[in-house]
């Protein structure tokens, strides 16, 4: 059964062959979704584009070589007659597409592609492409030939005896085996080398390189093309001139019709010349081992190598970008590390230089309870009864110096937390630029999805840029004086009420203050109420719980708005940090959620490629 489907303008396909054609198209369609996705070069997707479309255009026989190895002969050779340009010097500098037309023309479509018509029958189902030297010293000329190899559905690879194999060669050959496509090396000049043995060395070389480089052996046939060409031409003109005389010159080889009725033959006793030029066996390869089914499977394996050279190419890429992401990742982790770290030592820092504060308190608390030994006993009751006195040696022995001592020891405090902020921004800084450094290769063609790495660098720029503003603008004595202030607050709001526009300084000596007018208060009270061998004693040691009372509430009250005022000025610091960083955050965790999804689905494509691919070259001949 079959069913009217055409691959092109001739090829009737099969149910089997038609739902390989569906399923390619599905799955090309596919691929083209996921690199959209991916922002594929503009090139890449129109390569695929061109593959999908060749499935429904004619056979593409695309003659690949150095200039000067002889292509346009042998294309001219193919046709029997000197159709395209020949020369010692690069002649072909535009992509020439050969197709069937009932006369010769040539007009250009497009740049640097011309589209030339001949008369040969075979053109009614194969077109014919011949382009630039691959070692031309125009390098456009290489680009479009290395350009044009994608759309290829067979690549014939012309190499010359005289200089065989070269490197250009082998890096042509090389990007053409990439694209997945079948190749037939040609050998031409072969009447260059004198002896078998010469052609057999050569011969050899190519192989024994072609296998290196495809990991098979392609097949290789050996030519004299412009021998051949030279023997088809002296066949037309004895076929014209015996048209003209009315008789014509027998065949001994199958003719290839021309648009004039003439066949391109060779005559009677040119047939040894003819079997040396060893074009009739590469004839035979094209016209009949390669048969119209055969042009069908490689029709549709040529899309197949397009796709998995793309699906190569950007998978790969996917998973440098995860790979990328992996560690940008474990950035976003060590950031988030390095601040809990940060916090961890700074509270540890904190309650060292807060126990040093309290001792302060501590310290006149040991220097009331020497006071009170000294000075409040029978002995000096003269001196109690002076309570001016009494209340000045209490501010001198045991206040003393605290309230300045504490207020220094508090901006001790203020700096310590002022210079590591400052640090640990500095440390964002620089540990975010470094991994701004660090870039995605690029994949293996075309300028893979240029905006991940842009928006990333970006991002991270932004993050770095952020750190930087802060670390530039960083007033150290703002910083210190507005958090003094916000300490005073605290303090007041804590400890005191009514405190108003004054120094934190100030704000500990009212408390302290207070505490010693309890003090002295409590013996002023003793002396009104008369002296006595039990009352002092009792009086004193109230004195001395009353003042520890106040003191151990002024050091609970000053502890606890400092500390509350820490962790508030903590909080605040690793907040502006996170959210530095939050825009690179958000955009590593949706880049690799997209990305991940991607590469599966392009692991998922490839899978299917290759099992698409089994199936057709098993396929029965």
């Amino acid at each position: 059964m079959t069913v009217q489907t055409q691959v092109g303008p001739v090829q009737i396909l099969d149910e089997q062959q038609q739902g390989y054609l569906n399923q390619e198209q599905a799955l090309l369609g596919q691929l083209r979704e996921v690199l959209l996705g991916f922002e594929a070069a503009p090139e890449d997707l129109a390569v695929l584009r061109q593959a999908v479309a060749s499935l429904t255009d004619l056979f593409l026989l695309v003659i690949v070589g150095e200039f000067n190895s002889g292509k346009s002969t042998f294309i001219n050779a193919l046709l029997g007659q000197r159709v395209m340009p020949e020369g010692v010097t690069p002649t072909t500098q535009h992509i020439h597409i050969l197709r069937y037309g009932s006369e010769a023309s040539e007009r250009m479509v497009e740049n640097e592609i011309i589209i030339r018509t001949f008369p040969a029958e075979f053109l009614h189902q194969i077109s014919v492409v011949d382009t630039p030297g691959t070692n031309s010293i125009v390098r456009r000329h290489q680009e479009i030939s290395e350009e044009f190899v994608p759309r290829s559905d067979l690549v014939l690879f012309v190499t010359s005896a005289d200089r065989p194999f070269t490197e250009s060669e082998r890096v042509f050959l090389e990007q053409v085996r990439a694209w997945g496509k079948k190749i037939i090396v040609i050998l031409n000049k072969i009447d260059l080398l004198e002896t078998q043995a010469e052609r057999d060395k050569v011969l050899s070389y190519i192989r024994e390189n072609a296998a290196q480089l495809l990991g098979l052996k392609p097949e290789i046939f050996p030519v004299a093309a412009r021998k051949a060409l030279r023997l088809k031409l002296r066949a037309r003109e004895q076929a014209r001139a015996g048209q003209q005389e009315g008789t014509a010159p027998e065949s001994t080889q199958r003719g290839l019709a021309t648009g004039d009725g003439m066949a391109a033959t060779v005559l009677p006793g040119d047939e040894q010349e003819w079997e040396e030029s060893g074009f009739g066996a590469l004839e035979a390869y094209i016209f009949d081992t390669l048969d119209e089914e055969s042009r069908v499977r490689l029709k549709l394996l040529n899309p197949l190598g397009v796709a998995e050279r793309l699906v190569l190419a950007y998978h790969g890429t996917a998973q440098q970008r995860l790979d990328l992401l992996a560690e940008d990742m474990k950035t976003i982790e060590n950031i988030e590390a390095q601040l809990q770290l940060y916090r961890k030592d700074m509270e540890a820092d904190f309650a060292n230089r807060l126990s040093r504060i309290e001792n302060l308190i501590h310290e006149m608390d040991n220097r009331a309870e020497v006071f009170f030994e000294t000075h409040i006993r029978l002995t000096q009751v003269r001196n109690l009864m002076n309570t001016d006195k009494i209340s000045k040696q209490f501010e001198e022995e045991v206040v003393a110096d605290a309230a300045d001592r504490i207020e220094h020891g508090v901006q001790d405090l203020i700096d310590w937390m002022v210079d590591r902020e400052l640090r640990m921004w500095q440390s964002i800084m620089d540990y975010v630029n470094k991994r701004r450094q660090v870039q995605v290769k690029e994949g293996l063609i075309g300028e893979v999805g240029g905006s991940f790495d842009y928006n990333r660098r970006e991002l991270l720029q932004s993050v770095g840029g952020a750190a930087l503003k802060v670390v530039d603008s960083y007033d150290r004595q703002a910083e210190a004086d507005g958090l003094a202030l916000n300490m005073r607050d605290a303090v007041a709001q804590t400890a005191i009420t009514g405190v108003g526009a004054v120094g934190l300084g100030t704000a500990i000596a009212l408390m302290v203050g207070t505490a010693a007018a309890d003090v002295t208060g409590i013996l002023a009270a003793s002396m009104l109420a008369g002296l006595g061998l039990f009352i002092l004693p009792w009086r004193r040691n109230q004195a001395r719980v009353r003042f520890h009372a106040d003191t151990e509430e002024l050091r609970g009250r000053l502890a606890q708005s400092l500390r509350g005022q820490f962790v508030t000025e903590m909080d605040r610091s690793m907040e502006r940090i996170r959210e530095a960083v939050a825009p690179y955050t958000r955009f590593v965790r949706s880049q690799n959620e997209r990305i991940s999804q991607i590469e599966e689905s392009m692991r998922e494509i490839e899978e299917r490629l290759r099992d698409l691919r089994s199936r057709i070259e098993m396929t029965p001949r």
